[in-house]
């Protein structure tokens, strides 16, 4: 079974596996990111639009929301809860989206789950706009995450949060600056810039 099975038949439970701690976490790394009304927002790996309603309540309405993912099943059930939100299928990998059109790139929960990491964080880089943001965000620990992939097996077994250095050296690498990393038992983040290049 490859990712995209896996999250296809995973999406008809996916909102009630979310439980209000979860909720609680995701709506105060949103807050906190001070996204200002009419950015223009990819949501990568958006599922069934856990952030949809975070992300329009931060900019009073008043942006782009895109939601990509590529499970059409989970894109299906986002859909139909009818936010004012453009939903893409495609892969991070090879993201259908013109060069330079986002403010900022949201990651949750996703980020293990891309096989090939920097050529996800190159597409990312490509289609922020000069001076915008990336966030790599989970609402656990890096090692809980890694840990909870591990105990569910099958086609995400082996997807992995890296560890700091590596996370800090893939980010560099795809031309993303000013990198951090944030990693505390209620939540991981990975921050970092698209540069004002020349």
């Amino acid at each position: 079974m490859n990712h995209r099975q896996f999250f296809d038949r995973a999406a008809a439970d996916w909102d009630a596996l979310e439980v209000e701690e979860t909720h609680v976490r995701l709506r105060e790394i949103v807050a906190g990111l001070d996204i200002v009304p009419g950015a223009a927002v990819l949501d990568v790996g958006c599922g069934t639009g856990i952030l949809f309603p975070l992300l329009l309540e931060a900019m009073n309405g008043a942006g782009r929301v895109v939601g990509l993912d590529i499970s059409a099943e989970m894109l299906r059930r986002a859909q139909a809860k009818e936010y004012p939100v453009e939903c893409v299928q495609g892969d991070a990998q090879s993201l259908p989206l013109p060069e330079g059109t986002f403010d900022w790139v949201l990651c949750n929960a996703v980020f293990p789950h891309f096989p090939d990491k920097y050529r996800a964080l190159r597409e990312i880089r490509r289609v922020l706009k000069s001076g915008g943001r990336l966030v790599i965000c989970h609402t656990a620990s890096r090692q809980r995450i890694n840990e909870f992939h591990r105990s569910i097996g099958g086609a995400v077994a082996h997807d992995t949060i890296p560890d700091e250095g590596e996370m800090l050296r893939l980010l560099r690498e795809a031309g993303l600056v000013e990198a951090q990393v944030r990693d505390e038992p209620d939540r991981y983040l990975a921050l970092a810039y698209r540069g004002n290049e020349q």
